[in-house]
């Protein structure tokens, strides 16, 4: 429901000057099914060796009930490359509206 939200909101999310990636555990082939199912007007990348997520914070502890999966996290980057904000997902409905919001915020 996340992703599409995000598809839903691309048009506006790029005019507001956004780039969307979405990142996952999963392979490239999965991914690649899954965008082409939703109709995902974006890339979605394979963390295979989850380095990204350790480096962002989304991977779970080993051990963990869900290791498998990151967790749910979305990150707004300025075009220097900064964070300029991090979101924990909590309601997948209405995130992709925060995020349109507060890029706008940002942007000013």
């Amino acid at each position: 429901m996340e992703g599409q939200g995000f598809r839903d909101r691309a048009p506006e999310l790029e005019a507001a000057g956004a780039e969307i990636l979405g990142i996952s555990f999963d392979p490239p082939e999965a991914n690649l099914s899954f965008a082409k199912r939703n109709d995902f007007p974006y890339r979605l990348l394979s963390d295979l060796d989850r380095s990204i997520g350790e480096a962002y914070g989304t991977k779970r502890p080993e051990g963990h009930d869900a290791a498998s999966w990151p967790r749910r996290f979305t990150y707004l980057i300025d075009p220097e490359g900064r964070v300029a904000k991090a979101y924990v997902v909590r309601d997948v409905t209405i995130h992709p509206a925060e995020v349109l919001a507060d890029l706008e915020s940002l942007r000013g």
